[in-house]
């Protein structure tokens, strides 16, 4: 294993010569299927938690602090045109992990030393010592101007997707997420970056997970290619200390506060806030399904149940930067990222979880998949799936897709607004719907709860847009939350378009209406 070593940073933006670089652990044999029994044998015995060795030093290396740690770029650790870079610990990070490199089957532990990192002379974590460990790492391009993925804090771990720029996140593994008890987070604990074989692309890396409930081990063979984003292939075996009552596989994190869906609440100067705008997903029986994402006035969970999904994932539709005006975060770049199952996943549910947010610094959208099975424990779980981050999602669509989904007031202009009446308005685009007329059997398929009244409906095409339609209607309902599903058909009743699967909440929108 090397260390690249470079001048300065002036001088050069690549590396021009190589050293031996220490201190490192000894080497000992690895393979992911002797990870996948270190996780077993942790399971078999009590948890135990990764002390926080400097734990009130810590305290003060907040984020502002943290942020003020640079690694060296000379201190980078190549794995092939690759260089690794390392996180150091914070007050948000104070769990060390353990980042071992492997070669032709050998693992050596990469040892901390403050010499990693360039930190001001003031800075509390010149009080830590040479046992402090690492809290992630990074991996830079080979230019060094920027990172396409990272792995920081938990399980978690985000790439930049196709167009450079960070967004949602993922993890390995989310336990009890939007229950009424609290939240497990499991987290990496140690990391194995393996060298590829001759003639391969992929990074790839090694995980072992722990937590009270269940301990795992992941392989993650990633590939980056720019302008078309990242693509991972994850393994995954999980073994169970204790039950789970809701098990997430393939977790997704994302921030959703408003669109033009809920435009109402906000008064922030930008016409629309969010990481990613929809869940889309594709049943195990091929049905194409968009359900708009929610900013909800309380924590909301929706299930959909399914077998062996073709594929699912927390997409941003909407690339028009005038929607949303930010030149800063760039939300129009933010990488939409897809789930597809490359084992047999069996019965259960794509679950989405909406928690209310009033800011945009909050991550309050969750999707994944939790399987009929519940985990009981002393048992062992098998998910194998892909995921790709880029700017959509790599599947045929062959239906018109939603493009717009609009929420306002029920009634007509010059008429009083009845409170208990919402209108919605459904958005369509594609080529099944191009050239079509009012004259030519398109019809609306419209599905709503009990305790919910269709009070009239209007399906037309845009004018000037022709491959585009609307539909339109009103509802009326006292219900606190109505799901609502539309879709287009031809006169056949063949569908033209993704079936849409919304959600309303009437009296939050009712709140807003009066304040």
């Amino acid at each position: 294993m090397t260390l690249l070593a470079t001048p300065t940073f002036a001088q050069t933006a690549a590396p021009t010569q190589a050293v031996e670089a220490e201190p490192f652990g000894p080497a000992a044999a690895f393979s992911f299927d002797a990870l996948a029994e270190k996780a077993a044998e942790l399971a078999r015995a009590p948890y135990a938690a990764t002390p926080a060795t400097y734990d009130k030093v810590l305290e003060d290396v907040t984020y502002t602090e943290h942020w003020k740690i640079m690694f060296k770029q000379a201190k980078s650790l190549m794995v092939n045109d690759s260089p690794v870079q390392f996180f150091h610990l914070g007050t948000y990070f104070r769990q060390p992990v353990k980042i071992y490199d492997v070669q032709d089957g050998q693992a050596r532990e990469v040892v901390y030393h403050r010499d990693y990192f360039d930190m001001p002379e003031d800075s509390p974590a010149m009080a830590m010592g040479d046992d402090a460990g690492f809290a992630g790492f990074r991996v830079m391009r080979p230019d060094f101007k920027t990172d396409w993925i990272s792995f920081l804090g938990g399980s978690y771990f985000r790439t930049d997707g196709a167009l450079h720029q960070y967004g949602q996140s993922a993890r390995a593994l989310a336990l009890d997420t939007g229950l009424a008890t609290p939240e497990e987070f499991p987290r990496f604990t140690e990391f194995y970056i393996e060298h590829p074989k001759e003639g391969s692309e992929s990074l790839i890396v090694n995980a072992l997970l722990d937590s009270p409930s269940v301990s795992g081990a992941y392989r993650i063979a990633m590939t980056n290619e720019d302008g078309k984003g990242q693509v991972m292939d994850v393994q995954s075996r999980l073994f169970f200390r204790d039950g789970v009552e809701r098990l997430g596989v393939a977790p997704l994190t994302s921030m959703f506060w408003y669109s033009e869906s809920n435009r109402f609440a906000s008064a922030d100067w930008r016409p629309e806030v969010h990481d990613t705008d929809g869940l889309m997903m594709i049943s195990g029986t091929g049905e194409q399904i968009w359900r708009p994402l929610n900013n909800p006035d309380r924590v909301m969970a929706s299930s959909f149940a399914d077998q062996n999904p073709q594929g699912f994932g927390l997409m941003q539709r909407d690339r028009n930067f005038e929607n949303y005006q930010d030149d800063g975060v760039q939300f129009h770049k933010r990488p939409s990222v897809w789930i597809e199952p490359t084992s047999d996943w069996g019965n259960g549910a794509v679950q989405l979880v909406e928690l209310p947010t009033n800011d945009e610094v909050f991550d309050n959208i969750v999707a994944f998949w939790n399987p009929e099975q519940k985990p009981e424990a002393g048992t062992e779980m098998r998910f194998d799936y892909r995921m790709h981050w880029g700017v959509d999602a790599p599947v045929e669509m062959p239906l018109a897709r939603t493009t717009a989904t609009r929420i306002g007031e029920g009634g007509h202009p010059g008429n009083p607004r009845p409170l208990d009446q919402h209108k919605l308005l459904v958005e369509f685009t594609g080529e099944p719907l191009e050239g079509l007329g009012l004259d030519e059997g398109v019809e609306a398929h419209i599905t709503l709860p009990k305790g919910a009244e269709l009070v009239e409906e209007y399906t037309t095409p845009v004018q000037g847009k022709d491959d585009t339609w609307r539909v339109q209607f009103d509802i009326k309902t006292t219900l606190p939350t109505a799901d609502l599903r539309v879709y287009l058909s031809d006169a056949d009743g063949t569908p033209l378009t993704e079936t849409w699967m919304g959600q309303i909440h009437p009296q939050q929108i009712a709140y807003w209406r009066q304040h």
